[in-house]
């Protein structure tokens, strides 16, 4: 299904059901805030006759409920503390004054900086909103952070978590798989991948163990094997935590991992939309003259589907490019044989260190098009105009196509 975003603004949604008495929790209408006053965020600051006035947008009530409150009936440290340091930010960037003076011995925030402290207080909220709603979606161990620092950019409007591929109507990526190992302690003679004609890709620690260009398979729902099985690695999904996080080199969103992750470790699935190549192609087009699209084309055996990832999709949505990477692109199968539908796995290359940055190559096996917040790349499939890396590495080949 196409979802629509909602054209209302926040405060909007507010107003309405605290007319019509609704309580939706997402938004802020909870019934304590129908009954009470909680500090969203504070707006402006001046001085007054001597005394100190913050203007404070009530939670679940909208702006034009704001009132001024001194600062001795405010009882929210952490917002004060964000509005003094959204003030310091904003002024250290612009080298203004921190107040303006004004007739009868009034002083003030300049509009601007006012503006932005809003901006950012709004922006906060609605990262922390994301970031919850992320977490709530996500079926796997390791948590989701969002943090930006950069910019005022917001979560983006168009784009839903999934945690596994979405098929177009007419394509199955579950072909029916009825049998498994018979293994009681894998991996045995007859395990799954030496059913396929290929080793066991773990080692006993779990590691990756084969070498790029390998097909992983793993033990699928009908074998014998329990849960805790050594060749089920990619199905249990990401066990770090990660944080998406707003670049400051102009690439967009990024992630990075906050825990360190070893060599040859599976960190993540490059999920979205499974389409055809010939929809593909349709939307290609189309997103060219949006610059946003994501497009990951399955081409282990064939090249009958692609990924696409610009509005479904996981954390690896936000993965940028590098020349020199530290993730490894792996196709994975489960409960799917067909080799036209592999899972797209990622693995780390080396030893990641906690708060890196994790990048794998577009130009790995799998022709890929990122070309949106978290990507300035093109498929080499494409021949458009040359895109430049920006990914910084010593051995950057300067373009992405």
């Amino acid at each position: 299904a196409w979802y629509v975003p909602c054209l209302a603004s926040l405060e909007t949604l507010q107003e309405l059901c605290r007319k019509e008495n609704l309580r939706c929790k997402s938004i802020g209408i909870t019934n304590r805030s129908l009954k009470s006053y909680e500090v969203e965020y504070l707006c402006d600051y001046k001085v007054e006759e001597g005394k100190e006035y913050y203007l404070v947008k009530w939670k679940g009530w909208p702006e034009s409920s704001n009132t001024w409150e001194p600062q001795k009936n405010l009882k929210c440290p952490l917002l004060l503390q964000n509005f003094l340091s959204d003030k310091d930010e904003y002024l250290s960037r612009v080298k203004e004054g921190k107040a303006l003076k004004v007739r009868n011995h009034v002083k003030a925030l300049k509009p601007a900086v006012a503006g932005y402290i809003v901006r950012k207080a709004k922006q906060r909220i609605a990262l922390q909103r994301w970031k919850e709603e992320l977490n709530r979606k996500k079926n796997h161990r390791g948590m989701i952070l969002v943090e930006n620092t950069v910019d005022l950019e917001g979560p983006p409007l168009d784009f839903y978590y999934i945690n596994e591929y979405k098929p177009a109507p007419g394509i199955n990526v579950i072909n029916g798989i009825t049998t498994g190992c018979e293994c009681s302690d894998c991996p045995a003679e007859k395990c799954c991948p030496k059913e396929a004609g290929f080793i066991l890709a773990y080692n006993k620690q779990k590691k990756l163990k084969i070498q790029p260009g390998l097909p992983i398979y793993e033990c699928n729902s009908f074998c014998r094997c329990g849960p805790d099985c050594p060749n089920r690695i990619v199905q249990k999904g990401t066990q770090y935590s990660l944080c998406i996080f707003r670049t400051n080199n102009g690439r967009g969103w990024g992630v990075k991992t906050l825990q360190k992750i070893k060599t040859n470790s599976f960190v993540m699935e490059y999920v979205g939309e499974v389409i055809t190549s010939e929809e593909a192609e349709r939307r290609g087009q189309l997103y060219d003259n949006q610059g946003n699209t994501y497009l990951f084309d399955l081409d282990y055996d064939s090249d009958e589907f692609t990924v696409d990832a610009a509005r479904y999709g996981n954390v690896s949505h936000f993965v940028n490019h590098s020349c020199d990477p530290n993730l490894q692109v792996f196709n994975v199968f489960i409960d799917n044989l067909d080799l036209r539908l592999p899972r797209i796995a990622l693995f780390s290359t080396r030893t990641i260190k906690a708060g890196e940055e994790l990048t794998f190559d577009y130009q790995m096996k799998g022709s890929i098009d990122l070309t949106a917040d978290s990507a300035d790349g093109l498929s080499p499939s494409r021949k458009r105009i040359r895109t430049v890396c920006k990914c910084g590495a010593v051995c950057c080949r300067g373009y992405l196509n």
